[in-house]
C-alpha cells in the first residue's frame, strides 16, 4: 500500500502502490533542487506572477521583487535537511532572510494548505525557537514540542501526519544545551504535579550516558530519533523507500548553532 493525500483538504488516503501515483501540489511549480548542496536561491527563488526574479530600472539598480511561498514536495530528504542547516547557518551569524518573504502573500497561500518540507521535534523550551533557530517562515516547518523532545504516541501520530500526508521530506529531533527536563531526570528529585512523567521517556537517555547533561541530552536525541525510525510503520517505511529521514540534532544555546548527532 501508498500513501497519498488531498493538499487542499490535507486528507490520508490509501491506495496500492501499482497505481498509486506521487503527490502533486497546485499552488507553485516544484522545485528542481536534486543534491544536497542545493543553495536557498533554488529552492525559493520565485516571483510574483512569473516575473523575474528582479527589476532592473534604467539606472541599473535591481530590486527584488516580492516572494511567494513555493511547494516543497520537489527536495529530496538530503536537500531539505540542507535547507535547515543552511538556515541555521545563517541565524547563527545574523544574517536571516526569512523576514523579507511576503507575509501577506505566505497567509494567503497557506489558508487552505500546508507543505511543509521539513518536521521538527523539539523541546517544549521558550529559549528554542524553531523557525527562527532555522530561518524559515509560515509553512516551511511542521513543529511539535515537548518537554525533553520526547517521542510519545500522540507525538509519533502528529509526525506520522507530517510525513504522509503533508509530505515532509526529513525529522530532525533537536535536542538543546542546559535542558530542564533532562536536568531534572537526572536529579531524580521529587517535583510536584505530573512533571515526573516525562521522566521516564528520558531515563534511558541518563541511564546510557550518565549524569553528565550535555551527554544525555545528546544521547536522548538519538534515542528518540531511533525510535521514530523503529516503532512507527508510516516512518520506516517511508524511510527505506528513501522518502524520508530521520535524523538527532543538538542546540546550543550560547552559539544558536545547530550540530547534526548522525
Amino acid at each position: 500500500m501508498s500513501f497519498l493525500f488531498d493538499t487542499t483538504s490535507d486528507e490520508l488516503q490509501l491506495e496500492d502502490s501499482a497505481s498509486a501515483s506521487e503527490p502533486s501540489f497546485d499552488c507553485a511549480p516544484r522545485s528542481t533542487a536534486s543534491n544536497p548542496g542545493s543553495s536557498r536561491r533554488s529552492f525559493f527563488k520565485m516571483t510574483v506572477g512569473g516575473a523575474v526574479a528582479g527589476l532592473v530600472t534604467a539606472t541599473g539598480i535591481e530590486f527584488a521583487a516580492p516572494r511567494r511561498v513555493m511547494a516543497q514536495s520537489g527536495l529530496t530528504s538530503d536537500a531539505a535537511l540542507q535547507e535547515l542547516m543552511d538556515g541555521n547557518r545563517r541565524f547563527s551569524t545574523g544574517n536571516l532572510t526569512s523576514f523579507e518573504h511576503d507575509l501577506a502573500m505566505l497567509k494567503q497561500k497557506t489558508v487552505d494548505k500546508q507543505e511543509p518540507f521539513a518536521a521538527v521535534l523539539s523541546c517544549a523550551d521558550s529559549r528554542v525557537p524553531v523557525e527562527l533557530l532555522f530561518d524559515q517562515t509560515i509553512g516551511h516547518i511542521f513543529v511539535t514540542r515537548v518537554a525533553g523532545n520526547f517521542a510519545a504516541t500522540e507525538i509519533i501520530a502528529s509526525l506520522e501526519y507530517g510525513a504522509a500526508v503533508l509530505g515532509t521530506k526529513v525529522i530532525l529531533v533537536l535536542g538543546h544545551s542546559n535542558c530542564g527536563a533532562v536536568k531534572a531526570t537526572i536529579q531524580a528529585k521529587e517535583v510536584p504535579g505530573q512533571i515526573s512523567s516525562l521522566f521516564s521517556y528520558i531515563q534511558p537517555a541518563v541511564d546510557q550516558a550518565g549524569p553528565n547533561l550535555e551527554a544525555a541530552t545528546k544521547a536522548n536525541a538519538k534515542i528518540q530519533a531511533a525510535l521514530l525510525r523503529q516503532s512507527s510503520t508510516v516512518i520506516s517505511g517511508l524511510v527505506k523507500e528513501n522518502k524520508l529521514k530521520v535524523v538527532a540534532g543538538y542546540y546550543d544555546l550560547g552559539t544558536g548553532v545547530v550540530s547534526l548527532l548522525e
